[in-house]
């Protein structure tokens, strides 16, 4: 294999940055609760309920902490797992866990870049990457790779036949 220009994986925080925070602000939210054993504006209306022995209300926060952590774990073991390797005659995509799944395409065989931003992807350096070779559907599409632009100048610097 020739030579590794650029090696990237997805980055959770770019890929889902509102769900990240969501995650974050859960687990958290869930220390709070586990802590204190109570959940702010809503222990007041429980006062003058008695609850059942067994509902402790420490396992709300337990769950939220859970259900964080879960959420996160996922999104990172996901983008472990995926990977962009640019090397100086081919791009490599590596997807999946158990069913790994390979795409290589040759830098000749290169029609288009296309490279898709918002603005908050614009703001974290984060991109979509859309690569076309033969035909009207993509070749590859990988979101929420780090610094785009550095990538597309790899692919047009090694399809434009320098080294």
């Amino acid at each position: 294999m020739s030579k590794l220009l650029y090696e990237a994986n997805p980055s959770v925080w770019r890929t889902h940055p509102f769900g990240t925070l969501v995650a974050l602000l859960l687990v958290l939210a869930g220390a709070y609760v586990a802590l204190t054993a109570q959940i702010p504006y809503l222990s007041a209306l429980l006062e003058g309920v008695s609850l059942p022995v067994w509902l402790d209300i420490r396992y709300v926060g337990y769950a939220l902490i859970a259900f964080g952590l879960l959420r996160l774990l996922g999104w990172w073991l996901a983008a472990r797992f995926d990977q962009l390797q640019i090397h100086e005659h081919e791009i490599v995509w590596t997807h999946g866990f158990l069913n790994k799944h390979y795409t290589e395409t040759n830098m000749s065989s290169i029609r288009t870049v296309r490279i898709h931003q918002s603005l908050l992807q614009r703001i974290l350096n984060a991109g979509d990457l859309v690569i076309f070779t033969t035909g009207d559907e993509p070749e590859l599409a990988i979101k929420g790779l780090p610094r785009p632009n550095e990538i597309r100048e790899h692919i047009k610097r090694q399809s434009a036949g320098e080294a």
